[in-house]
């Protein structure tokens, strides 16, 4: 039997807001999503009340998780300021601390020194280390590469998981060929699905491939920390996070939150993916994350037939931009039919064409990062 929206509502008309409002009267609910046992909807709040209503967060999604047949339950406070409101006013010692605080109330350490922002993260419990795998601007095949990294890094001995954070445009679902739903063990975590021989999490596993995920920023961030902290991983030694393109907030906001041993940017080689690749580069650095290296993807096109190879994007681009950052170049992934058609059919090329050229450059890719990585897996 299918949850309703109604029985969502009538669950969280129980539920007070800090002014003792049933949260369902207090004009600050999302549309909610309720299909197939799955609820998604925010609660949308100015900035300087929440932290007062983040217990009122946690008690909706307790209430809506225990309606019967829920299976899945995100619930994001998503906190704005409102048009025209000020800042409020630095807290006074003795005095509490409502709300947000502003920027300038912030302090650095006693001990002098900005903070850092890597300071925020906590470890997943069971991953020895999560790299991402990230692009300045989508179409140049990072979920591809990403794939067959982990894939790659399985080959080389690891216990490798993928997480599917591009919430706008999961494709690893179509990928892997997964269409199964996620079930919850015990502790009512979900279990990630397996496939050639990985743990694999995705939005897409929740939702319907054709639905719009039209969500703010902060929605988008309470639901990848749900696949990051909410699933029961396991023991892993490698956890590759397929980032969403581009290097907006949620892309900040995962790096630094998220206990990131190194990123591999990807990138085709034409001048205008090697821009937005340098964005990418940038961000990682600014929030003190390693750069594993650079790959070039659609390097070059090699005719199935004759063999000619023709660079259809140039060539060279991604290799000339790491030596010129100081960064490692990983390798030249070429625009190939086989790649395309084993990605289209849910079967990529490293797992279905073990033995081929194709493979094998993913794997050497996987070495360079898992050699990169040595530090991190043998301490755990």
């Amino acid at each position: 039997m299918s949850v309703t929206q109604q029985q969502v509502l009538d669950s969280l008309a129980k539920i007070k807001s800090p002014r003792g409002v049933a949260l369902t009267n207090a004009n600050v609910l999302s549309a909610i999503s309720a299909s197939d046992g799955k609820v998604f909807f925010s609660i949308n709040v100015d900035a300087a009340e929440a932290r007062a209503w983040e217990s009122v967060r946690a008690e909706a999604e307790a209430a809506v998780r225990a309606i019967p047949d829920v299976t899945t339950v995100m619930v994001a406070l998503t906190a704005e300021r409102k048009p025209g409101s000020t800042p409020p006013p630095p807290p006074q010692p003795g005095r509490g601390t409502p709300g947000v605080q502003p920027l300038h109330a912030h302090k650095p350490p006693p001990q002098g020194g900005a903070q850092s922002p890597m300071a925020r993260q906590s470890e997943i419990p069971g991953v020895a280390a999560v790299i991402a795998v990230a692009s300045g601007k989508g179409g140049v095949g990072k979920s591809t590469t990403a794939l067959n990294l982990a894939l790659g890094l399985r080959d080389l001995g690891l216990k490798v998981g993928l997480l599917d954070a591009d919430i706008y445009g999961p494709s690893v679902p179509r990928l892997t060929g997964l269409h199964e739903k996620p079930e919850l063990n015990g502790e009512r975590k979900m279990i990630p699905l397996r496939r050639f021989g990985l743990a694999i999490m995705s939005i897409g596993f929740l939702v319907e491939e054709e639905t719009a995920m039209i969500w703010r920023g902060p929605m988008v961030m309470s639901a990848v920390t749900q696949m990051l902290r909410d699933v029961a991983w396991g023991t892993l030694d490698v956890l590759v996070v397929d980032m969403p393109p581009g290097t907006g907030d949620a892309q900040l906001t995962l790096a630094q939150n998220v206990p990131l041993k190194g990123a591999v940017i990807v990138s085709t080689p034409q001048d205008l993916s090697l821009i937005d690749a340098r964005r990418g580069l940038a961000m990682f650095k600014k929030v003190n994350v390693p750069v594993l290296g650079i790959v070039e993807n659609m390097s070059y096109f090699q005719c199935p037939h004759c063999g000619t190879k023709s660079d259809i994007f140039g060539h060279g681009g991604a290799r000339h931009e790491a030596e010129k950052l100081g960064v490692p170049f990983l390798g030249e992934i070429p625009l190939h039919m086989a790649i395309r058609a084993t990605s289209d059919a849910g079967n990529p090329v490293v797992d279905s064409e073990p033995g081929g050229a194709h493979a094998a450059i993913y794997r050497a890719i996987a070495g360079q990062v898992r050699d990169q990585l040595k530090g991190a897996i043998s301490a755990a």
